[in-house]
């Protein structure tokens, strides 16, 4: 099953800012729904970032400080792919990574930007079988293999 507690995620010893974000364990890739209008394509992004962010330990550089000591909020540093699919391919790929073991899913279903109070949001989701759930955006973060087998060759969100 994917996970879904705040104990996923890296261990103190395997961040490393200074290797690469190819060489972290674990991979995280965002998939947006290809018929998003750009606006809301954004925002399921963000949303759903927001939403693996607090939920991968460890996912979270450091704060940054510019020459002036200005001081920066800290950015991933593993790294983070915006892949876009359609529809299908989206809610194909949200099941096999919540199905996958060692995955940790984070997603945005449609439903949640048609409704404005998120009391309500719950509510209408506890309607929705899975199987009929639409996706605006997909955040998934997991073994880098099992990731990329699971994204395939799907390309950059445009």
């Amino acid at each position: 099953m994917c996970e879904h507690d705040t104990a996923f995620g890296f261990t103190p010893e395997e961040i490393d800012p200074t290797a690469s974000t190819r060489s972290a364990r674990l991979k995280w890739v965002i998939v947006v729904n290809t018929e998003l209008p750009p606006g809301r394509a954004v925002n399921a992004a963000v949303c759903t970032a927001v939403a693996t962010a607090t939920g991968v330990r460890g996912l979270l550089g450091e704060k940054a400080f510019d020459a002036d000591g200005e001081r920066y909020t800290g950015l991933p540093w593993t790294g983070c792919s915006i892949l876009s699919a359609d529809p299908e391919k989206l809610r194909a790929i949200r099941a096999k990574a919540a199905a996958s073991p060692g995955c940790h899913v984070a997603d945005m279903p449609a439903v949640a930007q048609q409704i404005r109070v998120y009391a309500e949001f719950l509510a209408t989701m506890k309607e929705i079988p899975t199987e009929e759930m639409d996706y605006c955006a997909v955040g998934i973060v997991g073994p880098r293999n099992r990731i990329d087998k699971l994204v395939g060759k799907l390309p950059l969100m445009a």
